[in-house]
């Protein structure tokens, strides 16, 4: 697969995540991550530590931004990618906070999948 097809498929599973977490569609939002996800970040000095299901029921049972009348302003702003590996920089501005997460992405027969998030929320 060339570096070019790489990208696009990787941003394809970025789009996907960023429609899920937007939306609030779980299913979505699911797609985008292995099943042994984990995510791990720091808002506002709180260590936050989840699996996949955890934290997908946690998107499932609150308000999303569309729901909230917000803008989108999700935006990919690196990606780099090695061999079958790649980390991706975001940046989420959403539901009250300046979040920058840190995707590890790997090509898992043939698709590429979230295999873990770190997220910072930056005031």
């Amino acid at each position: 697969m060339k570096y070019t097809e790489k990208i696009n498929d990787i941003e394809t599973v970025i789009t996907g995540y960023f429609e899920g977490l937007f939306y609030g569609d779980i299913q979505k939002l699911g797609r985008s991550f292995a099943a042994e996800a984990y995510l791990y970040g720091d808002i506002r000095g709180e260590a936050y530590l989840k699996n996949l299901k955890d934290y997908l029921e946690g998107v499932a049972a609150r308000k999303s931004p569309h729901e909230l009348g917000e803008d989108f302003r999700m935006e990919i702003l690196s990606v780099e990618v090695t061999g079958k590996v790649a980390v991706a920089r975001l940046h989420v501005p959403m539901l009250g906070y300046n979040y920058y997460d840190y995707l590890a992405l790997s090509e898992i027969n043939g698709e590429w999948k979230i295999v873990n998030k770190l997220f910072v929320h930056v005031e």
